[in-house]
C-alpha cells in the first residue's frame, strides 16, 4: 500500500459474512478496538501510529465476536417504535397525531398537548423518511418537555437535601444521561423524559451527589443512598435503558 492510504481518516470496507465496517483514524484511540452499537453499526478505531491493514486484520481475527455482537445490536435495534396509527403514542405531556396533507414536505406542530406530525398523503406512514421524521418530532417535544419539568425537579431536589449548584442545561447526548462539571454545572439528556418516574430522578440525584463528591468512589455512593435508597439497584435498572433505542 502507499503512503497516501495511511493518510486515510475513515474507510468503509464490506466484510463477507459481516456486512459494513466502518475503520475510523482516532487521536483518542491508543489501541484498535471494535465497537458494534445499535443504529452505528460496526466501527474500528484506529490510533494514529497504526495503519489500516492492521485495522482489517483486527476485523477478520474477530469475526465470531462481531457476529455475535451483530446479532445483539439487531434485537436491540428490533426494539425501535415503528409509529403509525394502530397504537397511540405519547410522550410524558403530549400526545402523538399523524396527519396527512397535500404537499410534497414533512412538518411539525407541537401545542395544546399535541405532537402534530403532517406528512405528504401519498406517503405511508412506515415509509423510513417519515418515521425518521416522526422522531425528529418526538425529540423536539421531550426537548421542550425537558426544559419545563427537569430543572425544576433539580431545584426542588437540591432543596429538600441542601445541595448547591449553578446552572441546568438540556442536552441531546448520545451517551451519557446527565453529568455535573467541575463549576457544578449539570447536564441533563432531554431522554430523561423517557424514563420511569424513579430512574429520573436517579439520575438528578446522581448528578446533585457529585456537587460534593466529584468521583464514583465510595464516599458517593454512601451519599446517594442516604437519598435515593438502594442506589445501585437503581443503577443497574437505568442500564436497561438505551439512550437512542425507544
Amino acid at each position: 500500500m502507499s503512503s497516501s492510504f495511511l493518510r486515510l481518516s475513515s474507510l468503509n470496507l464490506h466484510i463477507d459474512g459481516i456486512g459494513k465496517v466502518l475503520i475510523e483514524r482516532s487521536d483518542k484511540a491508543k489501541r484498535l478496538s471494535i465497537s458494534v452499537r445499535p443504529l452505528k453499526g460496526i466501527r474500528v478505531a484506529v490510533p494514529p501510529h497504526i495503519s489500516f491493514e492492521k485495522a482489517e486484520q483486527l476485523i477478520y481475527t474477530k469475526s465470531d465476536w462481531i457476529r455475535e455482537n451483530q446479532e445483539r445490536m439487531q434485537q436491540q435495534e428490533e426494539k425501535l417504535t415503528i409509529y403509525d396509527d394502530s397504537k397511540e403514542f405519547k410522550t410524558k405531556f403530549h400526545t402523538l397525531r399523524l396527519l396527512t396533507h397535500a404537499k410534497y414536505t414533512m412538518s411539525c406542530v407541537i401545542e395544546n398537548g399535541y405532537i402534530n406530525v403532517f406528512y405528504p398523503a401519498f406517503k405511508d406512514a412506515s415509509d423510513s423518511e417519515v418515521q425518521k421524521f416522526i422522531r425528529k418530532s418526538v425529540e423536539e417535544a421531550y426537548r421542550i418537555e425537558a426544559k419545563e419539568y427537569l430543572p425544576a425537579r433539580v431545584a426542588y431536589f437540591a432543596n429538600k437535601f441542601g445541595f448547591s449548584y449553578q446552572n441546568v442545561f438540556i442536552k441531546n447526548a448520545k451517551a451519557r444521561w446527565g453529568s455535573c462539571s467541575y463549576t457544578n454545572n449539570i447536564n441533563l439528556n432531554l431522554h430523561l423524559m423517557r424514563l420511569p418516574d424513579a430512574l429520573c430522578d436517579y439520575v438528578i440525584l446522581h448528578e446533585l451527589a457529585h456537587t460534593v463528591e466529584k468521583n464514583h468512589g465510595p464516599g458517593f455512593w454512601t451519599l446517594l443512598d442516604k437519598i435515593c435508597g438502594d442506589s445501585k439497584v437503581l443503577d443497574k435498572k437505568l442500564k436497561a435503558f438505551r439512550i437512542s433505542i425507544y
